[in-house]
């Protein structure tokens, strides 16, 4: 309640009450009124500029944004193993896959390297969570080089596969001759004493016995270079060009069953045993060749004998016995 107040009349010699005028209490009024809605207003914007009271729009930001640090905390795991398991493909990559065929390893820093030159993630600067989106975007970036880098080393290892595939098809492998069909090795690679003129000469290959008209299969993928007899001593005999170096002859034949240029698997039949041009007996003389030169061909028998069978023929092919051409 407001206070009465009043003031003295010397005329009447006594107080009397103040009556405030109407102005003044209209204009009290709206000073009051005014001021409640100022000091409102200030303390309206010094909420809304504080964490104690938030908008609807603020809380559902506040929340969205919480929502994308769980998210990337997710993603970060994710990429955590990843990276495990890339680890391990690339530690396999070197240590066994490139390893077996012969290819150098690629280093690592080679396939942790980062990216030089501009900044890449300027773009991703000056927000509140700027150096943990940039921190998994790197990530990103180089996971995915790692795996173009693995990629292209998986396709590098592809192709050595089929190439080692084919080289492993090519090499002379098997015996001319079946064992069922084989009378006997006759003669092996080395000095000899030659039958026609008992001299002691270097037989630079294997002699087969076998009757005459015994299959000859041809020891390794290739294609057929020579089939003639315009060979001194060789007879009718078949050539094989295998690549990689590699070439085999198979000499004295009765007869052909392919012709130059045709292409040829391993155990195809390609001929038959004879006993032409410079022979003794029917048989198959039989050559390996690399780069050029004629070397032993006991050592390209992995494809077909068991090991006592090996045994067998090196027990023979090393006598220094009397050759059949």
């Amino acid at each position: 309640m407001s206070k009465v107040k009043y003031y003295y009349d010397p005329d009447t010699l006594s107080y009397r009450k103040i009556e405030p005028k109407k102005s003044r209490r209209y204009r009290n009024i709206f000073l009051f009124t005014l001021g409640s809605i100022i000091s409102g207003l200030l303390g309206l914007i010094l909420l809304l500029n504080t964490n104690v009271l938030n908008t609807p729009r603020e809380l559902s930001l506040q929340r969205e944004a919480k929502n994308y640090e769980l998210r990337f905390e997710l993603l970060n795991k994710k990429m955590a193993q990843m990276e495990q398991v890339l680890a391990n493909i690339e530690d396999r990559d070197n240590n066994i896959y490139r390893l077996y065929f012969e290819a150098n390893p690629i280093p690592e820093e080679q396939r942790k390297a980062g990216f030089g030159g501009v900044n890449r993630y300027k773009s991703l600067e000056g927000f509140n969570n700027s150096e943990m989106i940039i921190s998994t975007t790197k990530r990103l970036d180089i996971i995915q080089k790692e795996m173009v880098i693995q990629s292209k080393s998986l396709d590098e290892i592809t192709k050595l596969a089929e190439e080692k595939e084919k080289l492993l098809a090519a090499i002379p492998a098997i015996q001319p001759v079946n064992n069922e069909e084989l009378t006997r090795m006759a003669s092996g690679y080395g000095w000899r004493s030659d039958p026609f003129t008992k001299a002691r000469k270097l037989h630079r290959g294997m002699d087969f016995t076998a009757p005459k008209g015994t299959p000859i299969y041809a020891s390794g993928d290739g294609v057929v270079k020579r089939v003639d007899n315009r060979a001194s001593g060789y007879g009718k005999h078949i050539r094989i060009d295998h690549g990689y170096g590699y070439m085999t002859l198979y000499a004295h034949l009765s007869k052909y069953n392919v012709k130059r240029r045709q292409k040829v698997k391993r155990g195809d039949l390609i001929g038959f045993v004879g006993s032409t041009g410079r022979s003794e007996a029917p048989h198959v003389h039989y050559e390996v060749w690399k780069d050029g030169q004629r070397i032993n061909p006991i050592n390209f028998y992995y494809g077909s004998l068991s090991a006592e069978e090996f045994e067998n023929m090196l027990k023979f092919a090393t006598q220094e016995n009397q050759s059949l051409d």
